[in-house]
């Protein structure tokens, strides 16, 4: 539970703040089958504007991950950004824990909101998520954006080195982050230059308010992304697709970001963003910014005529 004078809970209070000041509210929806799904929606959904759903990692809840882009995004854009299931207010009592349950669940979410069509954005495992939405509801997908998702990895990368953890058992105590030293050693994994000398109450704040609830949930979660992983066995999207990567990402090294662009080919484009590592929204959100707008402006140019002063705010 969130300590009183906490910086953690009073940094999501401000988020909340932000993505209201922004034109979102939140929103519940209940799909009628032990799973409850929050999401950020617009205020008033404009038909003459693209939907632009935006999927977060493993390593907040959406507010956290997306904030910097929002008021950016909002004002050529229907955004929609839910929480995955077990991060926020959204879960589920059903024991499916795969990323393919994870897209069924938010497809069904924009179907009740009455959206149809959607260009997606996944961050990490977010991507993931976002990969399988575009290979089970290609109708519904017409733009995919991938950040640092190594949804091409395979079983065996772990055992051949690839990674720095050697075991799914390591990945999950750094992923979830139970004391301030892992924490710490997530902060050295996630940035190319990560803050020196965070003290250890604001760590213990932070995983307090954002690491100890659902863990054994997304502990599964991030079993089940790894366990029988054969990239054989990853359909080929025909999507088109940015694939955006950190030079010195160390989560999903910058080889999986390869062999995800030899997979699509021609669909889609690498684009490697130096001096940063794996929290790219993070480290490089100026840079991440652009390289969203150039390739989601290129299908939809009206949003160019529909954009305000706000849509150059991180330039």
């Amino acid at each position: 539970m969130a300590k009183c004078c906490s910086f953690t809970a009073s940094r999501n209070w401000l988020f909340k703040y932000s993505f209201a000041n922004s034109g979102l509210k939140s929103s519940t929806k209940d799909l009628g089958d032990g799973t409850i799904m929050h999401c950020w929606i617009p205020k008033t959904h404009k038909e003459k504007n693209p939907t632009l759903l935006l999927i977060h990692g493993i390593g907040a809840n959406a507010m956290w991950q997306w904030n910097e882009f929002i008021t950016a995004l909002s004002s050529g854009f229907n955004l929609y950004v839910p929480d995955l299931l077990f991060f926020g207010e959204s879960y589920t009592s059903r024991c499916e824990r795969t990323e393919s349950f994870q897209a069924q669940c938010i497809m069904r979410t924009m179907e009740a909101y009455g959206v149809k069509k959607m260009i997606v954005v996944g961050l990490s495992y977010g991507g993931f998520v976002g990969y399988s939405m575009a290979a089970q509801y290609p109708e519904a997908v017409e733009k995919l954006v991938l950040g640092c998702s190594g949804v091409c990895l395979e079983e065996k990368d772990m055992e051949n080195g690839m990674f720095q953890v050697k075991s799914v058992e390591e990945a999950v105590s750094i992923l979830l982050p139970q004391t301030p030293e892992k924490l710490r050693q997530l902060l050295r994994l996630s940035f190319y230059k990560p803050a020196k000398n965070v003290p250890s109450c604001f760590l213990n704040d932070f995983i307090d308010v954002m690491c100890t609830v659902n863990h054994q949930e997304r502990k599964e979660l991030i079993e089940a992304l790894h366990n029988n992983r054969k990239f054989a066995d990853l359909p080929k999207i025909t999507q088109p697709t940015l694939i955006i990567w950190g030079e010195y990402d160390q989560i999903f090294p910058l080889e999986l970001g390869h062999r995800l662009k030899r997979h699509l080919g021609e669909n889609a484009q690498l684009v490697i963003i130096k001096g940063a590592g794996h929290a790219i929204n993070m480290e490089k959100p100026k840079e991440l910014y652009k390289h969203l707008k150039s390739f989601l402006l290129d299908s939809h140019p009206h949003t160019k005529e529909n954009s305000n002063g706000n849509t150059d705010k991180l330039d």
